[in-house]
């Protein structure tokens, strides 16, 4: 068994409060609005916290047709999101198991940093996944996360 970690920093131009409210509390009403022709329906099993399952049905043309999660950790003070995930993702075929850890911190008025960790184990014990693969995992996450950015700054009257 060879675990692997990798870790991504982003800079946000938003507040982390806002984006959490919009993005990682548990409302997932703003996903399909601020990630149009990514992200089409939002489904949660749950009432949000530990335990709850949920699942993304992606737009077509991503390639994937569905990404489901299992929240592990759902810390509004801390501002962290641990998830499971149990399928999807184009990386995940390869791997036996894949947790995903999104903490915000605070960067100033009106901004803040997202650090994505992804821990995983690849199939059989296989060697850790490739620099490009290890990239495609945290730049999805990522990628959500510049997504509901924009469409906070366009709109910033939401989750204020």
């Amino acid at each position: 068994m060879v675990a692997s970690s990798i870790t991504e920093e982003y800079a946000v131009a938003v507040s982390a409060d806002r984006l959490w409210k919009a993005a990682l509390a548990g409302d997932t009403s703003a996903l399909p609005k601020a990630c149009a022709g990514f992200i089409d329906a939002v489904e949660v099993e749950g009432d949000g916290g530990p335990g709850s399952v949920s699942t993304l049905k992606l737009n077509p043309a991503v390639g994937v047709a569905t990404f489901k999660t299992r929240v592990l950790v759902r810390d509004a003070a801390a501002r962290l999101l641990r998830s499971e995930v149990l399928e999807g993702g184009k990386v995940s075929a390869q791997l036996k198991s894949q947790v995903t850890e999104v903490k915000l911190e605070p960067a100033g008025e009106g901004a803040c940093v997202a650090r994505v960790t992804v821990d995983y184990e690849p199939l059989d014990g296989a060697a850790p996944l490739p620099p490009e693969d290890q990239a495609k995992l945290t730049q999805g996450y990522l990628g959500l996360i510049k997504r509901v950015e924009a469409y906070l700054v366009a709109n910033r009257d939401e989750f204020a």
